[in-house]
């Protein structure tokens, strides 16, 4: 049975399709093939909060984010559902928190109540909210705000009943003291203020420079694998066997130049014997000697005609000056 051109494109496109919506679910942390249930759990604020980000209860990750819409239209509520990758029971009367680690993603932390009812699929959990890092500074540094507060209202009240043992100019030296105390007091408080203070937009700056180290952890994981990789291939190289050849070839190059030093071999000699020094140029000069007399006087050496007279000039005894040195 022969198929149509028609039917195979059908069939590939319907795979084609089908692979797209799983790798898109995928991606967006969907698990198709392992999804136990899913459920909600409504929060106020979901800062921080992604799709795809753990859930987790004592520590343990049993699913994850699965999607994130409004309450209701004046947006009095988050609704946030999740899908469980396990198959555990959750009591009815049990919460979620959104916790956000100061380096690292959000995820909600589920705490288990103590109902003997537990959740089905479609079923809703209550969330709470949890304070940000500002609110947790602020919290931390407002008890000992007010105690700095009322620790100058009791040093006010003792300079008033003492002032009188005080003179004029010490009087104004602590009252520039007290107001200096308290302008650095308010300056805290609007540091510590979310829409204004320098401190809680560079806490908030912070937070945003962890999200954006999540969003790139593969190329900083890449980064990490990559110098791991030429840290190991460095170790692993013949750099020993290198350097002890290098040693090897000093060490013989040091014994040579030794032995040249010491007279020995015939560079060596040449370098420190003077009488074979003084030799070579007597040779070189004899030969100089001999080189010119032919070339003055080619007939005492060589006969080039039968008939050509004999040349009966005395021998060279000593070298011509150099016509190139004049």
């Amino acid at each position: 049975m022969k198929i149509s051109n028609e039917t195979k494109v059908g069939t590939l496109t319907a795979i084609s399709i089908t692979l797209l919506i799983l790798g898109f679910n995928f991606l967006k942390g969907k698990n198709l093939f392992n999804k136990k249930a899913t459920m909600y759990v409504t929060f106020i604020k979901v800062e921080g909060l992604n799709i795809s980000d753990a859930v987790k209860i004592n520590g343990l990750r049993v699913g994850s984010v699965e999607g994130m819409q409004e309450g209701d239209k004046n947006l009095d509520n988050v609704v946030v559902g999740f899908q469980l990758t396990r198959d555990i029971n959750i009591p009815v009367d049990s919460y979620g928190k959104i916790e956000a680690a100061p380096l690292g993603a959000a995820y909600i932390v589920i705490t288990m109540g103590s109902s003997k009812d537990y959740l089905k699929d479609g079923d809703t959990i209550k969330g709470l909210e949890s304070p940000g890092l500002v609110q947790d500074l602020k919290a931390y540094l407002v008890p000992t705000i007010d105690n700095a507060n009322h620790t100058l209202h009791t040093i006010d009240s003792a300079v008033k009943k003492i002032g009188s043992v005080f003179d004029q100019e010490n009087k104004k030296n602590l009252g520039e003291l007290l107001a200096h105390l308290n302008q650095t007091l308010e300056l805290l408080n609007n540091e510590l203020t979310p829409a204004t203070g320098d401190l809680a937009k560079s806490i908030d700056n912070i937070n945003s420079f962890t999200l954006n180290l999540k969003k790139n952890n593969d190329s900083v994981s890449a980064i990490i694998n990559n110098t791991a990789k030429l840290t190991r291939e460095l170790s692993s190289g013949q750099i020993g066997t290198t350097l002890g050849a290098l040693e090897k070839s000093i060490n013989q190059l040091n014994t040579i130049v030794t032995e040249i030093k010491n007279g020995k071999g015939t560079v060596g000699k040449l370098a420190t014997d003077d009488q074979l020094y003084k030799n070579l140029t007597s040779t070189t000069n004899s030969l100089n000697i001999l080189l010119q007399d032919l070339r003055l006087h080619p007939k005492r050496y060589v006969q080039v005609s039968v008939f050509g007279k004999k040349d009966k000039t005395g021998p060279l005894m000593q070298a011509l000056p150099d016509s190139a040195k004049q």
